[in-house]
């Protein structure tokens, strides 16, 4: 089967209690930096959170006060985010086309789900459905590839894939971006940290048997280096935010 970027985004419904379990989640301080970027509050403001996947995302923009919706595609993702977030409205669509009233929203938000979109159609959706001032708001949150274990483990990734890095998530031409970088860490046990990578699209194209005897080569280096079983993972989250 040919791995077109719709057929990756879709991988994650098989998995999406594994996702909803083991991604890390955002810091506080990346909701600062969105709103000092975007000239105003969450409080109050009607966010659509878009690719809401299994909600990690849309749970902490609520609990910011923000009155948030969320729009996700995936059969499976939409069924963990109803069941992890009964309160919060839920519609089907992609940032393609979205499901959405024109005008009628603060902040769009896409936590590491940008790059599943088509920019020809997704910006001037975006466009369509902010208010005048309102907020388009792209994140990815990513290890740290300064610390030297992540570093060597990215490699190993890397070859696995035959992959030149993240390249693919890039801001789009047109809107005036002001951006942030956030870095952040939680520790978390050796059998989550090498959950995270199974749920990643990557990964859950590649298979059980070839993600198994990935994992459990790194879970043989990763022991060595964590004797306590406790990982630390360092996190950079890449912001962008522009007001359209």
């Amino acid at each position: 089967m040919t791995s077109t970027p719709r057929i990756r985004a879709r991988s994650f419904d098989d998995a999406a209690a594994l996702y909803s379990a083991n991604r890390p989640g955002y810091p506080g301080e990346l909701f600062d930096a969105l709103e000092v970027l975007a000239g105003r509050g969450l409080r109050g403001a009607r966010v659509a959170d878009v690719g809401a996947g299994t909600g990690i995302a849309t749970g902490l923009l609520r609990a910011r006060g923000a009155d948030v919706v969320a729009v996700e595609p995936g059969d499976g993702m939409a069924a963990e985010f109803r069941r992890a977030n009964p309160g919060i409205p839920l519609v089907r669509g992609d940032g393609d086309r979205l499901p959405l009233v024109t005008g009628g929203f603060d902040f769009l938000t896409y936590a590491q789900a940008w790059h599943w979109t088509d920019p020809a159609r997704s910006v001037p959706e975006a466009r369509r459905v902010l208010r005048p001032g309102g907020a388009l708001a792209l994140w990815w949150n990513d290890m740290d590839p300064t610390v030297p274990w992540i570093a060597e483990q990215d490699e190993r990734i890397r070859t696995l894939f035959d992959a030149d890095g993240l390249t693919f998530r890039t801001l789009p031409p047109g809107p005036a971006f002001a951006t942030r970088e956030v870095r952040w860490s939680r520790r978390i046990p050796l059998d989550v940290h090498l959950a995270n990578h199974a749920s990643h699209s990557a990964f859950l194209m590649l298979g059980p048997a070839g993600t198994q005897e990935f994992l459990d080569a790194e879970r043989a280096r990763l022991a060595a280096l964590f004797p306590d079983g406790t990982v630390e993972e360092r996190y950079v989250v890449t912001l962008g935010v522009a007001v359209m």
